[in-house]
């Protein structure tokens, strides 16, 4: 199966959080890959219209396991990290979204690994025009049995 993950509204090239004394610049947002925080699948530029990503896992008995799904069973998710790029190339996370896929229902779950993908659609910027972060949990998210 695959997991697609469709973020739309990002929060521009730039943030400055509250409590932050400079703003983040050239920031950009990927898929953490799970025990290496600092390996982030197809890093995205936070002005893109919409970013995309396509992860591969499989599916025991409900449980949703692969190289970018964290957490244990039953708490399984994904991270989309958010990370400023220097002028030398050298991410540095600053914050993270967490996608639960204990959030995911039974049935949309078993339908997804029928027709092969579960899809995430979400806006990428919190209610302050900074990058979404936290748990990020429905009605924020939707996710879908897809092909």
């Amino acid at each position: 199966m695959f997991i697609r993950i469709v973020g739309t509204q990002l929060p521009g090239s730039s943030c400055r959080p509250a409590g932050i004394d400079m703003a983040y610049p050239n920031i950009h947002v990927g898929v953490q890959r799970r025990s290496r925080p600092q390996e982030l699948l197809d890093l995205q530029r936070g002005d893109a219209e919409t970013v995309t990503w396509t992860v591969e896992c499989t599916v025991v008995d409900a449980d949703v396991r692969g190289p970018y799904i964290q957490g244990r069973p039953g708490e399984r998710f994904l991270y989309l990290s958010w990370v400023a790029v220097d002028d030398a190339g050298t991410a540095t996370m600053f914050r993270r979204a967490k996608l639960m896929l204990a959030d995911v229902s039974t049935e949309t779950l078993a339908a997804a690994a029928e027709s092969g993908v579960l899809e995430a659609r979400l806006g990428l910027t919190d209610a302050t025009g900074n990058p979404l972060c936290a748990r990020v949990k429905p009605p924020m998210i939707r996710w879908t049995a897809t092909s």
